[in-house]
């Protein structure tokens, strides 16, 4: 969570919400990808944390199955993200902030563990979350 944590900086940074998110392989050890929004930076409104995380691991192992794999990201993830999370059939899925407004992981809706999809990612929640809300909080009392 970290460097999740790092990533999301990052973001801030350049104007995007900080939230970030890394991709970790099977045996756990190994940060395949990592990624933060960057929705102001490209304006492309796909560009979440999770959404390029993904995209780079999938481009890394040359495999759009993640398989084994885990997703860190600081802010639980929305309802695309988490869609793409299931068709990436990542295995876990930790999550630091809550997201009562958009979260699909269990706060607003639980996409990710929808029982009438075809893949169900394990859900860790409220990983230093304090830190995590903490870094939007500030982002947005500063705007």
């Amino acid at each position: 969570m970290r460097l999740a944590l790092d990533e999301a900086a990052a973001a801030a940074r350049g104007g995007d919400v900080p939230v970030g998110a890394v991709v970790l392989s099977a045996d756990g050890t190994t940060v395949l990808a990592a990624g933060h929004n960057e929705r102001e930076a490209t304006g492309d409104p796909t560009a979440h944390a999770e959404v390029l995380a993904l995209r780079r691991a999938a481009a890394l192992l040359g495999e759009w199955r993640l398989s084994g794999c885990t997703l860190v990201v600081t802010l639980e993830p929305c309802t695309m993200c988490a869609g793409a999370l299931v068709q990436s059939r990542v295995d876990r899925v930790v999550y630091g902030a809550r997201d009562e407004k958009a979260g699909a992981a269990g706060s607003l809706f639980d996409v990710v563990r929808d029982r009438r999809l075809n893949h169900r990612p394990e859900v860790i929640g409220d990983v230093l979350a304090d830190e995590c809300a903490l870094l939007l909080t500030e982002f947005f009392r500063d705007r």
